[in-house]
C-alpha cells in the first residue's frame, strides 16, 4: 500500500543523516562488492542521497528519523539475495557518529590518531562482558569501550594486534566491525558537508 502523501511530508521533515558501516566486504579475495552496488543496495531499501566511502563497506545515506536499522536490515537482505553475500551492518545516526568522534579517550591523551582505530558494535556490550575482557590480551595495544564503541589504541599496527572482530563478538556477544580513525573522521566529514 502506498504512503500517503502527509506521510511521506513528515519522513521528509524527520530526515536523518546515517552510518552504516558492512563487515568483511572487499576484503582480499572474497566478498567483492561495488561501489555502485553497495548504493543500489541502499537505494533499493527506502534510503536516499547515498554515498560510499572507499570500497570497504562504509555507507552514508538519509533516510527518515527512526528508520536506520529497517533500511540497514533491508540493504543487508538485498545484498544477500542480489550478490550472495551475508555481510554484517552496524549503523550509527549522525549524532551518535559525532560522538563517537568527540568522546575518542585515546586522542585526547595524545595518542597518534594513525595508530588510532573503532570497533563499532551492533549494541552496547552487557557490563559484565565488558569487565572481564583480557586488557594484557595484546601488549603493547590498548582499547577503552564508551557505550557501543571500542576504541582502540594500536602502535603496531592491527594486522599485528590480537584485539580482532572475532576475539569482541566472542567475548562480548555482539557484532563489531572495525574501522581506522582516518576513515572515522572521512565520514563525520561526510556527514557535516550535508548539514
Amino acid at each position: 500500500m502506498e504512503r500517503s502523501q502527509a506521510a511521506r511530508a513528515a519522513d521528509a521533515l524527520t530526515a536523518t543523516t546515517f552510518i552504516a558501516l558492512l563487515r568483511g566486504v572487499n576484503v582480499g579475495a572474497a566478498n567483492r562488492l561495488s561501489s555502485e552496488a553497495l548504493r543500489q543496495a541502499f537505494a533499493a531499501a527506502g534510503a536516499t542521497d547515498v554515498q560510499t566511502l572507499l570500497q570497504s563497506g562504509n555507507v552514508v545515506f538519509v533516510a527518515p528519523a527512526g528508520r536506520g536499522a529497517a533500511i540497514a536490515a533491508a540493504a543487508r537482505a538485498i545484498i544477500a539475495s542480489d550478490w550472495r553475500i551475508d555481510a554484517p551492518i552496524v549503523w550509527r545516526d549522525a549524532a551518535a557518529w559525532q560522538r563517537l568522534v568527540g568522546d575518542n579517550p585515546f586522542l585526547a591523551a595524545g595518542v597518534d590518531p594513525d595508530r588510532l582505530h573503532v570497533a563499532c558494535l551492533s549494541a552496547s556490550p552487557d557490563p559484565a562482558r565488558a569487565a572481564r575482557l583480557d586488557r594484557r590480551r595484546s601488549p603493547p595495544d590498548a582499547f577503552e569501550i564508551v557505550g557501543a564503541d571500542v576504541y582502540l589504541s594500536l602502535p603496531n599496527g592491527v594486522a599485528r594486534s590480537k584485539l580482532t572482530n572475532a576475539w569482541f563478538d566472542a567475548e562480548l556477544g555482539v557484532v563489531s566491525t572495525l574501522r581506522n580513525w582516518r576513515t572515522v573522521t572521512r565520514l563525520a566529514a561526510m556527514i557535516d558537508t550535508r548539514r
